[in-house]
């Protein structure tokens, strides 16, 4: 099996997410390519796309959320992500029966799977004539926050534009799958063949436990899909790294060029640690309890070093340590090409 280094992995990662060369793709295909895009706060989804897109401004996802082209949901680990209309339902029937397992079991909630799914048909029927906000159904419904943190995972539910927009911040605008993307055809087996395969193809090589990391699916699940599915494998040190054939395994020496990164990026998650776009000196700098939201970043040479916040219409740089002197051009020219995204 052949050995990978850090650096090879590294140059893998930011390739497969497009931060090597910007991408001319049109946007749901981007998604796909990242293997969705985490959208908690959704400017850095604007941000994390513009990084990896041609000519992206900020129409270009408001557009295609509003054509239903990319759909926002709570999808894997339980978070808002932003994936294309086509991957929506496999992911969803992938992760649908590990989601509510895990919500049953972490919240302790003395509520049953069938006391879930009996509140679920009322949800299901307070949205049969259209959308609505968070805080109405919870008062329709009589339900605790608790609960309705629940009922997601038995109802597919989709986040209606314009909310969850750059315009319009607060993804509290909820509607039924079925009427916004469409009847469900996804069967599981299909859906976690098509998530590893996107996992793969966005962060590869990566172990059965980074797999399970980003995508919620458990360890036997994963198994039974790498061994469906027509891999490669490598080693580093004594784990081995499964990968889709034919994902870019660029030369480690290949230039990486300045780029600039949202909050919750996911090229900075634990799944992705071993690739060291994130220094493991720098971690606790981005990702601490007094800061859940973890921080906006730049890489220099494909990796972090250092944040970044926008500040009177300008971009604020605060380095971890001094820029060498030949990236300096490309970071000031990166940061007033996003300034100016920010208008």
């Amino acid at each position: 099996m052949t050995s990978l280094t850090w650096k090879q992995l590294n140059r893998a990662v930011l390739a497969r997410q497009m931060l090597l060369q910007r991408s001319g793709l049109p946007v749901h295909r981007v998604v796909e390519r990242m293997s969705g895009v985490q959208a908690q706060y959704i400017p850095s989804a604007y941000v994390g796309l513009w990084s990896r897109m041609e000519a992206f401004e900020r129409d270009t996802l408001t557009r295609a959320l509003h054509r239903g082209s990319v759909v926002q949901a709570t999808l894997m680990r339980g978070t808002i992500h932003l994936v294309s209309k086509a991957d929506y339902w496999p992911i969803a029937a992938a992760i649908r029966d590990t989601m509510r397992d895990w919500w049953l079991r972490v919240t302790r909630s003395d509520r049953t799977a069938a006391e879930m799914a009996r509140a679920a048909a009322g949800l299901e029927q307070a949205l049969a004539n259209g959308p609505m906000k968070r805080k109405k159904l919870i008062a329709e419904l009589g339900i605790e926050s608790q609960e309705w943190s629940g009922l997601g995972y038995w109802v597919d539910l989709v986040r209606i534009p314009p909310s969850g927009t750059w315009d319009s911040r607060r993804a509290d605008l909820y509607g039924l799958a079925t009427k916004w993307v469409g009847a469900d055809h996804a069967d599981p087996r299909s859906g976690c063949d098509l998530l590893v395969r996107r996992y793969l193809g966005g962060f590869g090589p990566a172990t059965r436990e980074d797999i399970r990391a980003f995508t919620s699916l458990n360890l036997s699940m994963i198994d039974e899909t790498l061994d469906r599915l027509s891999v490669r494998t490598f080693a580093v040190e004594d784990e081995t790294l499964f990968d889709i054939r034919g994902g870019p395994l660029p030369d480690p020496d290949t230039a990486a060029p300045v780029r600039f990164l949202g909050t919750w990026d996911a090229t900075l998650l634990v799944h992705a640690r071993r690739a060291l776009i994130l220094p493991e000196e720098y971690r606790n700098r981005i990702f601490h309890t007094k800061a859940p939201h973890s921080f906006n970043t730049f890489l220099i040479d494909g990796q972090v070093r250092g944040t970044w916040r926008g500040e009177g219409g300008q971009l604020r740089l605060e380095p971890f340590a001094p820029i060498p002197r030949p990236f300096h051009r490309d970071l000031e020219t990166e940061s007033d090409r996003l300034a100016a995204l920010f208008g």
